[in-house]
C-alpha cells in the first residue's frame, strides 16, 4: 500500500485497516489528554455497578483509531478530516483489540472529496460504525506546492 493516495488515485471500494489492543495505560492517558474523567473507564469499583459489570474503554478512544488510517494509509498525509458520523454499537473492554476499517465510498472530483465509511470492530463485531468526508490532496495541487 502506497504512503500516500491521491485523489487521483483512489476507487470506490478501496479499503484499509488499523488494529489495536487497548490497555490500560491508553484509557489513563485518554482521560488525561481529553479531561473525560467518567469513573465508568477509570473506577472498576463504580464499573462493576454499570450494565456493562467492569470498566471500558471511551468510545472516541476506538473511534480515534480511524484517524490513524485516514492520516497515515487511506487517503494518508495531508487529509483533512472535514466530518464523521457515529453510531457506537458496543463497549470496547481493555485488552480487546479493535480493528478500524476505512473503505472509500464515494468520489467528489470537483473538490477532491471523498465519502469513507467507517468501522471499528473487537472479534469481527462492530463496535462502532459510521460515515467520513475527507479532502485529499491531488496531483495537481502537489504539482503547484512543488513549483512554487
Amino acid at each position: 500500500m502506497p504512503e500516500l493516495y491521491f485523489f487521483e488515485d483512489l476507487t470506490v471500494g478501496l479499503t484499509a485497516k488499523f488494529s489495536k489492543t487497548v490497555t490500560e495505560a491508553d484509557i489513563v492517558l485518554f482521560a488525561a489528554v481529553t479531561g473525560d474523567t467518567n469513573p465508568m473507564h477509570l473506577d472498576a469499583e463504580y464499573a462493576a455497578t454499570t450494565i456493562f459489570k467492569e470498566r471500558i474503554a471511551h468510545g472516541m478512544l476506538a473511534a480515534g483509531l480511524i484517524t490513524k488510517v485516514l492520516g497515515t494509509q487511506l487517503p494518508g498525509p495531508g487529509t483533512i478530516y472535514m466530518s464523521q458520523s457515529l453510531k457506537f454499537r458496543a463497549p470496547v473492554k481493555i485488552g480487546e483489540t479493535v480493528t478500524a476499517t476505512v473503505e472509500v465510498m464515494a468520489l467528489h472530483p470537483e473538490k477532491h472529496r471523498a465519502t469513507l465509511r467507517t468501522v471499528c470492530t473487537v472479534k469481527g463485531e462492530p463496535v462502532l460504525e459510521g460515515e467520513a468526508y475527507v479532502s485529499v490532496p491531488s496531483r495537481a495541487s502537489q504539482a503547484v506546492k512543488a513549483a512554487e
